[in-house]
């Protein structure tokens, strides 16, 4: 069994997943290096909508978000990835500094690496944290205006409630004369979300599954990805799309100091991807502490990226 390279905090909390009545993870352990190139994937694929529905809704309404949020601003990008839909927006924006933040820590450094080359004159700060459970800003961020910008419906993966407290703490960071630039997906036809979830190609499969070897890197666990298959679908009860891994057989998952059974067909619950009505969303990011400022959605109503300062 090969040795685990989490913290004590992070194995803890993935062995509590694990060994729950009904086995789950968190979706931040979606994105290793590996995760993260297939995510990039996904976001190519002809299924997956979100992506280009949100690329097109900034290349047509970009200098009215430009002008909503101001130039010479603190932009704090929540899960930057590969940093390119900030940076499709930097000619618009200006911002002062710009301020990345990703679970992937190696792959971030080198996108933004990349990204200074191509804009010098930008001040860029990288933060490699997990800031799903909250987080400070340290001292290297600037003080003035922060927007928060949180593209690509990655607040989906919230549950509503845990969406507010998250937004919140969004909040009180900003200060009072910060604001949230965020992407959010609607709801739709549930073929078009069912399909966007499990590609033809599988590569939705294939970053589902690469989670177990991230699992094993970070826990020292034995998961073998052969024995367990992707499963995805609309849920309409909760207004989200599911995503699980599924036991192929009867096996047995160890790790130092845990074990956990599995029944053929038992799984794991490894994302949610909640989808909300356009007035659903703006009424979360009131209740949050938000005052809506702007909503730009695509012709089909697919999509929407919502403006929204400190009140």
């Amino acid at each position: 069994m090969q040795l685990s390279h989490g913290s004590p905090e992070v194995i803890a909390e993935i062995s509590a997943g694990l060994m729950a009545a009904a086995a789950y993870t968190s979706p931040k352990y979606l994105y290793d290096g590996l995760g993260s190139k297939l995510f990039e994937a996904i976001c190519e694929l002809p299924e997956y909508y979100p992506t280009r529905t949100e690329a097109a809704i900034f290349a047509c309404h970009g200098a009215e978000m430009a002008r909503a949020v101001g130039d010479g601003a603190t932009l704090i990008d929540l899960g930057a990835g590969n940093c390119a839909k900030a940076a499709s927006l930097f000619p618009l924006l200006q911002p002062a500094q710009y301020v990345p933040v990703d679970i992937s820590r190696d792959f971030l450094a080198g996108a933004v690496a990349q990204l200074q080359q191509r804009f010098p004159h930008i001040e860029m700060t990288a933060l490699g944290l997990d800031f799903s459970s909250g987080f400070a800003l340290p001292d290297s961020v600037r003080a003035g205006r922060r927007v928060f910008f949180y593209p690509g419906s990655s607040i989906g993966n919230f549950s509503p409630d845990h969406a507010i407290t998250f937004l919140r703490g969004l909040r009180l960071n900003a200060g009072a004369d910060g604001g949230l630039l965020i992407g959010v997906d609607l709801i739709k036809d549930h073929t078009v979300l069912d399909a966007a979830y499990d590609d033809a190609l599988g590569v939705t499969g294939a970053f589902n599954l690469n989670m177990l070897r991230h699992l094993n890197h970070l826990i020292g666990s034995d998961f073998d990805v052969e024995q367990w298959k992707h499963i995805a679908f609309f849920n309409p009860e909760f207004s989200r799309i599911e995503m699980h891994l599924e036991a192929r057989c009867g096996l047995t998952v160890r790790w130092p100091g845990g074990e956990r059974s599995f029944a053929r067909g038992e799984r794991i619950h490894t994302e949610d991807s909640y989808k909300y009505t356009r007035q659903s969303f703006v009424n979360l990011l009131e209740r949050a502490g938000f005052a809506t400022t702007r909503v730009w959605t695509d012709e089909e109503q697919w999509f929407a990226v919502i403006h929204a300062r400190v009140i």
